[in-house]
Parts: C-alpha cells; sequence; structure tokens
C-alpha cells in the first residue's frame, strides 16, 4: 500500500514518519513527494491510497490574510506552503484519507479558510510550554472531547503529548471541530465538523509528533493503525 508524504527526508527528524508508518504495517510502501512541483505533487495522489502532511517551517501569515506576523515567524518555505495547501484541498476533492502533524494540520486549517497564531509565546502567552527546548520536544497535558475520532483511536480523554511548534490554530476553519486541547486551550487536533461531515474522507490533523513518540504512548503508532485501516479501506475502492 502506498503512502504519501509530503516531507519524509532531509533530515533525522523528517525520516521518522517512514518507519512509523511502516511500524503499523510493513508493507507500506512512502512516496515522499518533497521537491516536486504542486502540479506533479498532485499528480501523484493518483497511485496512494493516503497522504500525510508532515511538520516543518511556518505557514506565511499571508495566507491567512495576516501578512503583517512574519515577523514573529521563523523560516518560511513559499514552495512548500503552495505544494502542501494544493495536496489538501485535492486529496479531500478525491476523498483520499489524510493525516496532518503538526505543520500539517496548521495547513489543513489554513487550506479551509482558518487563522494561525504566528507565535504563541507572544501572541498567547501560558505556563505551557509548547516549543522545543534545546533541541528536544517539550511535554505537556491534553484533554481529548468525548465522542471524537481520537477518543476512539486512543482509548483515553486525557494524557500527555511530545511538542514542538510555536504557531498554532487561532480561528479554527468552519468545517473542523477541536477535538484535542492543551492545558491552555491550545488546539491540538481537529477533525470534520459535525456539519461538514457527510460525504467527506477520513481527516485528522494533531499538533504533536505521534512518530517522534514511544509507540506505546496511545497517542503514537495507534494514530498510524487507524489511518492506514482508513487508507486500506479507501484502496479497496479503488479496485
Amino acid at each position: 500500500m502506498k503512502i504519501a508524504i509530503s516531507k519524509a527526508s532531509g533530515s533525522a527528524s523528517f525520516d521518522r514518519y517512514a518507519p512509523w508508518l511502516q511500524a503499523a504495517d510493513a508493507s507500506v510502501e512512502v512516496v515522499d513527494l518533497f521537491g516536486l512541483s504542486a502540479m506533479d505533487a498532485v499528480a501523484a495522489l493518483h497511485d496512494v491510497a493516503g497522504l500525510v502532511l508532515s511538520g516543518g517551517e511556518d505557514v506565511d501569515p499571508a495566507l491567512y490574510g495576516h501578512a503583517e506576523r512574519r515577523d514573529l515567524c521563523g523560516t518560511i518555505n513559499a514552495e512548500r506552503d503552495a505544494v502542501e495547501l494544493a495536496l489538501a484541498t485535492a486529496a479531500v476533492e478525491r476523498r483520499i484519507p489524510v493525516l496532518g502533524i503538526c505543520r500539517g494540520l496548521q495547513v489543513l486549517n489554513v487550506a479551509f479558510g482558518g487563522t494561525l497564531i504566528a507565535d504563541v509565546p507572544s501572541q498567547r502567552p501560558s505556563e505551557t510550554e509548547h516549543r522545543r527546548i534545546e533541541g528536544v520536544d517539550s511535554t505537556h497535558a491534553v484533554e481529548v472531547q468525548p465522542g471524537s475520532i481520537l477518543k476512539n483511536v486512543c482509548g483515553t480523554m486525557e494524557g500527555t503529548v511530545n511538542s514542538a511548534h510555536h504557531q498554532a490554530i487561532e480561528k479554527i476553519a468552519a468545517v473542523f471541530t477541536a477535538t484535542v486541547l492543551a492545558e491552555d486551550g491550545i488546539i491540538e487536533a481537529i477533525e470534520w465538523g459535525d456539519a461538514a461531515l457527510g460525504g467527506k474522507p477520513f481527516l485528522l490533523g494533531v499538533q504533536w509528533h505521534p512518530e517522534r513518540m514511544d509507540y506505546q504512548s496511545p497517542f503514537s503508532l495507534r494514530l498510524a493503525e487507524h489511518f492506514l485501516l482508513e487508507a486500506a479501506a479507501y484502496q479497496l475502492l479503488l479496485k
């Protein structure tokens, strides 16, 4: 089964996505879309059963109407923004299961009309640390909403996740609902809202990095397993 990843190479961090998926299903063949144009990346979706939007640079605030926030951002990769926004909308149109991780969650929110906090520490200061400190992921508690995909998949309504971001969802896109929250109210996961659910493909976005967590955590390998089950079901529809 082929699974596309928007960026699955270039550093040790990006190299972790493929082993994480393959730990859930050894038959997974990863298709790394990094370096492709938006047109070629979207064309590559024709042969895959699922799409992972991976972590990385900050999303350009101009894409959600706040170009003045660029000074609060780190590195911005305009080419990657364009490719991943095109992938997000094309995958949903084709009913391909989508999993967004960290930046991937933020890309999904922007793609469907939401906005982002450009810098959590300065715009939403709290005692909860979301950033990576000296190269090490932070950790914090989360609360899972009842009736959500995450509750069904993880089997818990609370726990601890890793954290390595300074941006987050500000205004959630109208088609989504927040299903996991950090202690300070930062949105940690999204899925389709009830009003948008009818006829929609599987979609889930998480702000943490499950591929960098202990696979035994309820917030790690179980996500890969469920995503791949959805991908396998989609693949059967194509036959």
